[in-house]
């Protein structure tokens, strides 16, 4: 009697052992998810929106390299960007990774989301003055 209650004890713990295993194994790759879309998807798309703006730089843009100097793209080579800077109009070669920001493209963007953002004033403010006329006109 004595051993087939072990055994039934000894078969009950290495099943819920096996499920232990098998949850265990689940919230490891639960984790791994979760810290993919957090932390390893988000870098990705900066690193690919920031290849596409390096990619786009044309000739005439401002740029700021990632040592702080400022210039203006003098011309456009496959994997080099030659710049002027300064009042005297230095020439330097720089890589395109060296490039942090491209100046002109965030002054543009800047400027597209103040005119969204006028444009949608003025159409609050017409439709507030529309709606005021209609208000006076059932007065009358």
């Amino acid at each position: 009697m004595n051993i087939s209650v072990l055994s039934t004890l000894l078969a009950g713990a290495n099943g819920a052992s096996q499920r232990s295993s098998m949850s265990m194994i689940i919230l490891i790759v639960a984790m791994f998810g979760v810290m993919y879309f957090v932390m390893i998807r988000p870098q990705k798309k900066k690193q690919q929106q920031e290849q596409e703006m390096r990619d786009s730089i044309q000739v005439g843009d401002e740029i700021t390299t990632i040592g702080g100097i400022m210039g203006r793209v003098v011309t456009v080579k496959e994997d080099s960007l030659v710049i002027e800077t300064g009042a005297d109009r230095n020439k330097m070669k720089i890589t395109r990774w060296a490039v942090s920001t491209n100046n002109t493209a965030v002054e543009k963007a800047e400027a597209e989301k103040a005119a969204a953002k006028e444009a949608a004033e003025a159409g609050k403010a017409k439709r507030k003055k529309t709606k005021k006329n209609k208000d006076d006109t059932f007065e009358d």
